[in-house]
């Protein structure tokens, strides 16, 4: 698939995801949720890729959000178009959300509506010290999509994203990571390269192992704690049959670096 809003390339097993609209904040139209969708589905799809960055283009904006210029637009059909770009949004997250490969953001800018979801979706979250996040649907009179209500509670509790998502507090880098919804703060000019060093180490990792965990994390607050030991039990013996999980524990036993293939 070509695409016209995002950049998509591939590094040997890491790919590079670019919200590529620099002059519009980088904010999520319709076509752009569109490609954003046919990529995690390619991410999933292709087992060479091992681990996927996402960050946006410019040193302003990971994404301001949804276009609410494309809203306005759409007059009386807004309505039917948040639908469509909710499809859209919603079925790259869930193909983000459970792909074997970690997905990390790298947020160069600010965060705001669906750019801030999103951060929030991702498994790990590498910020420039220069970038801002706020959740800003509700300044607008719209509510929270892109799988916020479900993460940003797990990450940070349920007061705390109360109040990001009634009051619309800004927070900076360095807050984020004091509150849990990022994972590292590092100087703007190391930011991807940062990323991308992340994005290589876990690359060259279990990628079946990290697939699983992603798997039962994601169940772990909504079942029981037996059939989480259950998932937590069947996902380590199906583990042991795989190449990696075969080789990392003769890796272990003969004292050396495992050489795993993501199989």
């Amino acid at each position: 698939m070509e695409y016209e809003k995002i950049t998509f390339d591939v590094d040997g097993s890491v790919a590079t995801v670019t919200f590529n609209r620099p002059d519009a904040a980088n904010a999520m139209d319709r076509q752009l949720m569109y490609e954003l969708m046919h990529v995690a589905i390619q991410c999933d799809e292709d087992r060479s890729v091992r681990a996927v960055v996402v960050t946006g283009a410019g040193d302003r904006f990971f994404s301001a959000g949804g276009d609410l210029g494309a809203f306005r637009q759409a007059e009386g059909e807004a309505g039917a178009l948040l639908k469509e770009m909710t499809t859209y949004f919603h079925a790259a997250i869930s193909r983000f959300a459970r792909m074997d490969a970690p997905l990390i953001s790298a947020v160069n800018g600010m965060a705001a509506g669906a750019g801030f979801s999103f951060v929030a979706a991702s498994d790990l979250v590498v910020a420039a010290d220069s970038a801002r996040f706020v959740s800003a649907y509700t300044a607008s009179s719209l509510t929270p999509d892109g799988s916020s209500t479900y993460f940003l509670p797990r990450l940070v509790g349920t007061r705390r994203a109360m109040e990001l998502m009634l009051t619309n507090r800004r927070l900076s880098a360095t807050e984020a990571l004091e509150w849990g919804l990022v994972n590292q703060v590092v100087p703007a000019a190391d930011l991807l390269p940062t990323a991308r060093r992340l994005a290589a180490e876990l690359s060259s990792g279990a990628t079946l192992a990290f697939g699983a965990v992603k798997r039962m994390l994601l169940e772990s607050l909504s079942g029981t704690l037996e059939t989480q030991m259950e998932m937590e039990a069947r996902s380590i013996a199906a583990m042991s049959h795989t190449h990696d999980g075969a080789e990392g524990m003769r890796a272990f036993f003969e004292k050396r670096p495992p050489e795993f293939r993501g199989e």
